[in-house]
């Protein structure tokens, strides 16, 4: 990296958060991206999928219309969760919901985006498994397997290496080196935020997923508040989400 891009990321201060649904940012970093908005970050959600598989489990139309309806609402309950959380924006690559896998072409489109938007940090989903009771639902789901693969492929080197994808440079997107990335639900967490003054951004943003938790809200909040106590405990702070940190050096 050269001074003139240390500089610009100084000045910017930009993160992206890549993530397969809307809500699952929420879950897994919502308190983190509202500490950072707060400090005068700009963050970007990127949701790889349209949404449009997130439809009640035993729906009997699950056509076209469905899956168009299902997927706008999604979408607009994202953008509302983004307004809470204090985000720039939200953007969506509209992959098939279900259907994700760790391809060349998603990886390009995500170093496009990273070229174009030219974050610092970048937070995505673990490629890996975790064999514990907890959470083990979400962090098994195969597109967000796939999307941490991808984002992790994508990272480094192509970013900051012009001869990857050299079609991006013909877009004019010029390379761009990324500093950190946070991985959501690693097998190996290293690195603690304190949530504990936005705890409840992380809950109403959560809230703003009707379609998808219902009127569970108040049980989920009590989940969510034992669980970020639970891992602030081990780090001296009232609450807290954890992630794997890498520095590209």
């Amino acid at each position: 990296m050269d001074q003139a891009q240390e500089q610009e990321q100084v000045e910017r201060q930009v993160a992206m958060v890549f993530v397969a649904h809307p809500d699952d940012a929420e879950f897994g970093c919502g308190g983190t991206v509202a500490v950072w908005a707060r400090q005068g970050w700009d963050v970007y959600y990127v949701i790889v999928t349209d949404g449009s598989a997130g439809g009640p489990d035993d729906a009997t139309d699950v056509g076209p219309e469905a899956r168009r309806r299902i997927s706008e609402t999604r979408k607009a309950e994202q953008r509302a969760a983004g307004e809470i959380l204090g985000l720039a924006d939200v953007l969506f690559l509209d992959y098939p919901d279900g259907r994700v896998e760790p391809t060349l072409e998603l990886r390009r489109d995500i170093v496009r985006l990273i070229r174009q938007y030219r974050p610092s940090r970048v937070v995505c989903q673990s490629p890996e498994r975790v064999w514990t009771p907890e959470y083990h639902v979400r962090r098994h789901h195969p597109d967000h397997l796939a999307v941490g693969a991808a984002v992790l492929a994508a990272v480094y080197p192509a970013p900051q290496n012009a001869w990857d994808f050299p079609e991006l440079l013909a877009e004019g997107l010029r390379p761009h080196k990324v500093s950190e990335i946070y991985v959501i639900g690693a097998p190996v967490l290293n690195h603690a935020v304190d949530i504990s003054e936005t705890i409840e951004l992380k809950i109403a943003a959560l809230a703003a997923h009707r379609s998808q938790l219902g009127d569970n809200i108040d049980q989920l909040a009590r989940m969510v508040r034992t669980w970020s106590a639970d891992r602030g405990a081990r780090h001296g702070m009232a609450h807290a989400e954890e992630f794997h940190r890498i520095v590209n050096w």
